[in-house]
């Protein structure tokens, strides 16, 4: 049975004693007001007010009554752009019954049902009006017309012929957002003049309760869209690493905020992850991640330590908008030394799941968030066992009113812990665990296990400080190559790998390593121990050298360089055929 749907037996006697009393005292009908203030509007939730609007109509001021409202409200969230004619749509949202068997009334106006009243209809007249439509006995024909609007023409003459009609608008904000309709069964006291004011009134409270429930839903439907668009709809699997997310809005508006994730592809195959909560709610904390998310995104693009990252976010945010406050997380991770690099503003500790289901909480300084301040954060870098779980997550997941901080990240490490293997399930498990369903806060979460590369996605090439050993390269990439399936690539990468060794071995130090690298892209990575990086420059006609970077632009999807602790590294990235 629907919920919207109130089914009362009535209490003998206990409608005349209404009827009575209010015709001769005001006081009576301000009880029964007064009660129905307490009781309407309890929620922001346009369904359940309507609801409460029928629940304290029937059965003391009616023996059934229903809410009926234009479904460009539940659609939209919109007000109606223009009076209500007998061309808009409504939509029944609410049914209360008073009786032993009401199930033909269930079946003639069922809940949630959509009709045009045409013109000339009470329910239409009313609400084309705004003003409320009294049948102290509703005739035949009447019947027959209400009937006919909705295909049911006999079984409502059976229901309402004789019946005590009265047809309500709902007024709020000077606009008619739909119509509450009353019916006293035939052969009982029909409504009279003051009858008519008390449904107004109450009408008139569940009106207003309505359309701040309107604007509450638009609201929060804009804060969630905006959210979700500003949220990556596909994260990547890097090389090296499974990753499953997931991110949960609040219960309500006022916990809308700013909570997002990201995974930034790096070069060399290596992976950004990032995760970040803007403190405060509603559609500003929305807009305000989105910039704080292209902002990380255009960082990352620099091939900066995390800690840079992190400060440089904090000077943007601070121009972008003084009065907001971010936390923020960010790793980078590389699949070829299992290398991780942390830094993070303000924000959640990760956490770290071992193999053998051991977790520990990463020691990293929390640093300021971003927002306050122009403190230089701290970075840590630590390297990642093969099958570790690495889990970031916002302050929703671990914390909340029934909560403290401790011991929902002790919460979150038994729940890591457990035989729950696959990440998906490993999400699914921590969020229905962790969130109560009632939190004011919105939750992400990012998982990534690290794996161990397959030999079908790296292959290492150690050289000595030797020129001859440039053709020893060429035939190791046309090697791999052609054992990974990807011969169409060898002459191009043969090219690249010459030129990039050769410039290595002439102008470079000791260690030299090639390496090749199978992920989105093919990677091909020179390392050596210079850390002076190569520039592009035009060749005059009579030079014979200053060519070679200008055929690896030629050939390449892109390229670049990036600084080691021993040196350099320069890579060149292809497309996959």
């Amino acid at each position: 049975m629907n919920r919207n749907c109130v089914i009362k037996a009535p209490a003998p006697g206990s409608r005349a004693e209404w009827r009575r009393s209010s015709a001769s005292s005001a006081h009576e009908r301000l009880a029964f007001l007064n009660e129905a203030t307490r009781r309407i509007g309890s929620t922001l939730d346009l369904a359940e007010t309507s609801r409460e609007l029928v629940d304290v109509a029937v059965p003391r001021f009616a023996d059934a009554a229903a809410v009926m409202v234009q479904d460009r409200l539940l659609v939209d969230g919109e007000l109606p752009t223009r009076p209500v004619d007998g061309t808009m749509l409504v939509r029944r949202v609410a049914l209360g019954v008073a009786a032993e068997d009401p199930q033909p009334w269930i079946d003639v106006f069922p809940i949630d049902e959509a009709t045009v009243y045409p013109a000339g209809l009470p329910h239409a007249l009313c609400m084309a009006s705004g003003k409320p439509l009294m049948y102290p006995t509703l005739d035949k024909e009447s019947a027959r017309l209400i009937g006919s609007s909705i295909d049911r023409e006999e079984p409502v003459l059976e229901l309402l012929t004789e019946t005590s009609f009265l047809a309500v608008p709902l007024r709020a904000r000077g606009r008619v957002l739909g119509c509450a309709v009353f019916v006293r069964r035939a052969g009982t006291q029909g409504f009279e003049e003051a009858d008519v004011t008390v449904g107004e009134d109450l009408a008139a409270r569940a009106a207003v309760c309505i359309d701040n429930a309107r604007l509450y839903t638009r609201e929060r439907r804009t804060a969630l869209t905006l959210q979700s668009s500003l949220l990556p709809a596909e994260l990547p699997q890097p090389l090296g690493m499974q990753i499953a997310s997931r991110y949960l809005p609040a219960s309500d508006l006022t916990g809308v905020g700013g909570d997002w994730y990201d995974v930034i592809p790096l070069p060399g195959c290596r992976t950004a992850l990032v995760v970040g909560d803007v403190m405060g709610h509603g559609t500003r904390a929305a807009a305000t991640m989105g910039q704080l998310r292209t902002a990380a995104r255009t960082l990352a693009s620099l091939d900066l330590p995390p800690d840079e990252v992190l400060f440089r976010l904090n000077l943007m945010s601070q121009d972008l908008d003084p009065t907001q406050i971010a936390t923020c997380i960010y790793a980078v991770y590389d699949p070829v030394t299992r290398n991780c690099a942390l830094s993070r503003a303000g924000h959640m500790p990760p956490v770290l799941l071992h193999p053998d289901r051991s977790t520990e909480v990463i020691d990293l300084p929390p640093g300021l968030p971003l927002g306050i301040g122009s403190e230089p954060l701290e970075m840590r870098e630590l390297v990642l066992p093969a099958n570790a779980v690495l889990a970031l997550y916002t302050d929703g997941l671990v914390e909340s009113r029934k909560r403290d901080l401790d011991s929902g990240i002790m919460a979150l490490r038994r729940l890591l812990a457990g035989r729950v293997e696959d990440l998906d399930d490993m999400c699914d498990v921590i969020i229905s665990r962790q969130r109560s369903g009632h939190d004011r806060d919105d939750i992400a979460l990012l998982v990534a296990r690290v794996r161990e590369l397959d030999p079908d996605e790296i292959a290492v090439c150690p050289l000595p400080s030797d020129p001859r050993f440039v053709s020893h390269a060429r035939r190791f990439v046309r090697a791999t190559l052609a054992s990974w399936g990807l011969g169409a690539l060898a002459d191009a990468t043969q090219l690249i790998v010459s030129e990039l060794v050769t410039n290595a071995l002439k102008h470079g130090w000791p260690p030299i390593e090639l390496r090749l690298l199978r992920g989105r892209t093919l990677v091909i990575e020179v390392a050596d121990g210079s850390p002076v990086t190569p520039a592009p420059r035009s060749a005059t006609a009579d030079e014979d050298t200053g060519r070679g970077l200008q055929l690896v632009k030629r050939f390449a999807y892109r390229w670049g360089t990036r600084p080691m602790p021993y040196g350099k590294i320069v890579w060149v990235e292809q497309h996959l055929p």
